[in-house]
């Protein structure tokens, strides 16, 4: 199963880092790009253990749905979301953090199988895992961005 891992540190406590990752709306501010908004379950707020959330969001030029569910939690350590329904055959997202003095380290580990056989795997090695590599990325430099203006009072 292709996998993508981003680790991203940021100078903000590991609350406030598990917190943001978390937020609801956050979410929605971060991957503005793509039009993601929460439709349906957990739709404000912090997401918890069991809770679901579906998503709308434009990728690749069409309009998706996405129900995710969080079903690993320990705070503020981790917390994992896997795919009830969507486009992926199935994917795992674990959101690893660790305090290292007065830093965070943001971990991601986005384990993904995509449908159609040969053809998704085709697709993964063409353009998915770079593509969700860059997503990742971009929702991460936010929520360091966020967390370091939060830290300093901005």
């Amino acid at each position: 199963m292709p996998y993508v891992k981003v680790e991203t540190i940021i100078n903000a406590d590991i609350k406030t880092c598990f917190n943001l990752a978390r937020n609801i709306e956050i979410h929605q501010e971060s991957l503005k790009h793509s039009d993601e908004i929460a439709v349906a379950g957990r739709t404000s707020g912090l997401i918890e253990l069991s809770e679901t959330v579906t998503w709308e969001a434009k990728h690749f030029g069409f309009v998706q749905h996405l129900t995710s569910k969080i079903t690993e939690f320990k705070y503020p350590d981790y917390f994992v979301d896997e795919m009830v329904s969507g486009a992926f055959k199935s994917f795992r997202h674990e959101h690893h953090f660790k305090k290292v003095g007065k830093k965070t380290i943001m971990s991601d580990v986005f384990y993904f199988e995509s449908p159609y056989g040969i053809l998704g795997k085709l697709a993964n090695w063409l353009f998915l895992e770079k593509y969700m590599a860059n997503l990742l990325r971009t929702r991460n430099a936010f929520l360091k961005e966020k967390a370091e203006s939060v830290v300093s009072g901005q």
